[in-house]
């Protein structure tokens, strides 16, 4: 667990850097932004699937010191971050073409609606997931 800890800055902190070095056009941005978030997005599945490994152990381990599980928590903060993250993309996009659509066929505000909603939902996958395991800690 505390392995991941340092790992997840100093990751993000290396594809920052490799980022700048390799600064190009704002076309690459968007690889580098995904590339990005894939990273993290495995590395809070890493740490999903070690505190999930041994929630008896932890259980106990809480129990003993009268806490909660550190690393349901950690895992449950980084996958409402990614998913928020992911969100803000989505909305970002389908918003600008939602806009965009309505201002030449107002009729279609409805369907922009719901593709917009549609990119909402991904935040409230991640909040659910939260409390999943914020439930089990």
């Amino acid at each position: 667990m505390l392995t991941w800890l340092i790992v997840l800055p100093v990751l993000v902190a290396v594809l920052g850097a490799v980022r700048l070095l390799r600064r190009r056009r704002t076309k690459h941005a968007f690889r580098w932004l995904l590339a990005t978030n894939l990273a993290l997005l495995g590395g809070a599945f890493a740490v999903l699937a070690t505190a999930l490994a041994g929630p008896a152990q932890a259980s106990t381990q809480a129990a003993a010191h009268g806490g909660v599980n550190g690393s349901a928590l950690i895992g449950a903060a980084i996958a409402v971050a990614g998913a928020s993250i992911g969100a803000a993309i989505a909305v970002a996009y389908t918003g600008a073409a939602a806009l965009a659509a309505l201002s030449e066929r107002p009729e279609m505000f409805g369907r922009a609606m719901v593709i917009v909603g549609l990119a909402e939902g991904i935040a409230v996958y991640g909040l659910v997931v939260a409390i999943l395991l914020i439930g089990k800690a």
